[in-house]
């Protein structure tokens, strides 16, 4: 390393450091403003404004107010599709589904922490499903997770998903899960991460002996009808 490279290291570190807590900054003004006025009620001005930069500076870090209503939601997906993407092979697809979501709950609470409270999280979620203007990106944004999780499952399995309904079936009702439980979650009086992580197991568990059989052809009886036997 140059002497140049060495001095310039600690300035450059300290400009990301400053536009991450800039970020940080307009993502929570945004999400508590949205929660208490109303979404369409707040306006990219008044949360500059609140941050003391400039309505140029908002754009900067988020191209709108739905990314912004969407952040922390985009981490814990994106964390969860992470974890998917390195479960073990030998996991059939609902135990890999159920570890991942599980997994992900015990390591993103401190990500969410780092930027907004996680009670200002659950605030959000219900905020967002209670907007018409975010419903509607709301539930594109649902169908393209279980498409690409339905995708990964299918690659998985070694299966093709235009052939096979199974990847597509188990995620729908995995995720109407994730989303009873992230409701219950919302009205319940304990936000922390503990109570999703137990409350999303529970429900889990209810649903995986239906969805956690071996996908692999059954073995045909013989003499049976409808077997291959004869």
């Amino acid at each position: 390393m140059t002497e140049r490279q060495a001095a310039d290291e600690p300035t450059t570190g300290l400009r990301e450091r400053k536009k991450q807590r800039t970020r940080d900054a307009l993502l929570r003004v945004a999400l508590e403003l949205f929660t208490t006025r109303g979404y369409e009620h707040t306006t990219v001005d008044e949360i500059a404004e609140a941050v003391e930069v400039s309505q140029r500076t908002f754009f900067r870090y988020f191209a709108s107010k739905e990314e912004a209503a969407f952040a922390v939601q985009e981490m814990v997906e994106s964390r969860f599709v992470a974890e998917l993407l390195v479960r073990p092979a030998r996991e059939r697809p609902f135990t890999a589904m159920r570890n991942a979501v599980l997994y992900s709950w015990n390591t993103i609470g401190e990500a969410i922490e780092a930027v907004v409270p996680v009670e200002l999280h659950m605030r959000t979620y219900l905020m967002i499903e209670s907007t018409p203007a975010l419903l509607a990106a709301h539930l594109r944004r649902s169908t393209e997770l279980e498409e690409r999780t339905a995708r990964i499952i299918a690659d998985r399995e070694g299966l093709d998903l235009d052939a096979d309904p199974r990847p597509r079936i188990a995620v729908a009702a995995f995720t109407g899960v994730m989303r009873v439980t992230g409701r219950l979650w919302g009205q319940g009086g304990d936000t922390s991460m503990e109570s999703i992580r137990t409350l999303t197991e529970l429900y889990l568990d209810h649903l995986e002996p239906a969805l956690a059989a071996d996908w692999r052809a059954p073995e045909r009886t013989p003499g049976v009808p409808g077997t291959h036997g004869v």
